[in-house]
């Protein structure tokens, strides 16, 4: 019976078969995340009876027809989902589900990383690499009793980004810098950490992290880089910070998280008031996180802001952008021009 089922790998930008496709997932009651990249669909005579996306990776839209549903077809298609990502390179592998399917992907060699209860877990395909992340940050801890931390992307690095971290240093007995490690279309990840590293080189207790995907990744957070819809996903955010405060923070002892204040992007406003709730909340075993808003720094009575300097560089518009960023991203910006890179198109980002 098992050998009428076939495979097949659709690109969802480029497959005349996504018609049927999103059929099928619409009688599941799922829909196609925006960062999805493929498909690997289960095909009985042709009819599609099951699939599983690939975004980046994580796996998602995993759904089974019902009528095959207790047949192995499953771990079939889990099986062939972990065999093309790895064809892709990309052998660190999360899954969102339910709790109600833990116990099927558990035995396909996945590992509760998070959960929000009776709503979602987020799975990953090995059992310890979270604990060995946390004990190679343990390395890096410091000494003090208020240890802060700060997550960014800086896209590009600003004269905002360095007041926040200014601020959130002399405040700190230390303060730990994470880089969100997500590639973005206009500055690369080594971009953006260059840029972050030359712009706060003077200042004595900051240790720079670099990114992973246990941080706003598109594994933990995939809301925060789907803004051009405004959307914002509760559960993705506990997920995010429920790592963050459960093990993330304690490796490094962090006791504070520093947050600029947001008016331009609704993710991020979003994820910073349940950012306030979540890492505040007393346990026995985690202690809680205090979260501290700094006053977005203004010039001329405008929020600085990474999209706005996006926006003067679509316009060459140079003079305004050095009143905007330090010397030592404005210095990048130019180096990257006459190298022939295309700083002209906007991008969502900061």
């Amino acid at each position: 019976m098992y050998n009428t089922y076939q495979f097949e790998h659709i690109d969802v930008k480029r497959s005349n078969k996504m018609c049927a496709l999103k059929r099928f997932l619409s009688v599941m009651n799922l829909d196609i995340d925006v960062d999805v990249e493929s498909f690997v669909v289960v095909l009985d005579q042709g009819e599609i009876i099951g699939c599983g996306g690939i975004a980046g990776n994580t796996f998602k839209s995993i759904a089974i027809d019902e009528q095959y549903q207790g047949q192995g077809v499953s771990a079939m298609l889990l099986t062939e989902l972990v065999t093309y990502a790895y064809e892709l390179g990309r052998y660190n592998l999360f899954i969102y589900t339910t709790p109600n399917n833990y116990e099927l992907f558990h035995h396909a060699g996945f590992h509760q990383i998070a959960e929000v209860p009776d709503r979602v877990v987020l799975l990953e395909n090995s059992q310890n690499r979270l604990k060995d992340h946390c004990h190679q940050l343990s390395r890096l801890r410091k000494p003090g009793s208020m240890i802060g931390s700060i997550v960014m992307n800086a896209n590009p690095f600003t004269l905002g980004h360095r007041y926040l971290i200014e601020c959130a240093a002399k405040q700190s007995d230390w303060l730990h810098l994470f880089v969100v490690q997500e590639e973005q279309a206009l500055f690369t990840y080594q971009d953006r950490f260059n840029m972050m590293s030359a712009g706060i080189s003077d200042i004595p207790n900051v240790t720079i992290h670099h990114g992973s995907d246990y941080i706003i990744s598109r594994a933990t957070f995939p809301s925060y880089f789907i803004k051009d819809k405004g959307i914002i996903n509760y559960c993705h955010t506990a997920i995010d910070l429920q790592l963050f405060r459960n093990h993330i923070a304690p490796a490094l002892g962090i006791t504070h998280r520093f947050v600029g204040t947001e008016f331009i992007c609704v993710v991020t406003r979003n994820y910073n008031q349940q950012m306030d709730k979540l890492l505040a909340v007393a346990s026995t075993q985690y202690p809680p996180i205090t979260l501290k808003v700094i006053q977005r720094k203004e010039i001329n009575q405008q929020p600085i802001s990474a999209s706005l300097v996006r926006k003067l560089l679509e316009l060459d518009r140079w003079d305004d952008i050095a009143e905007l960023v330090p010397t030592t991203t404005l210095d990048y910006l130019h180096k990257l021009e006459a190298t022939g890179r295309d700083l002209k198109r906007i991008k969502k980002g900061e």
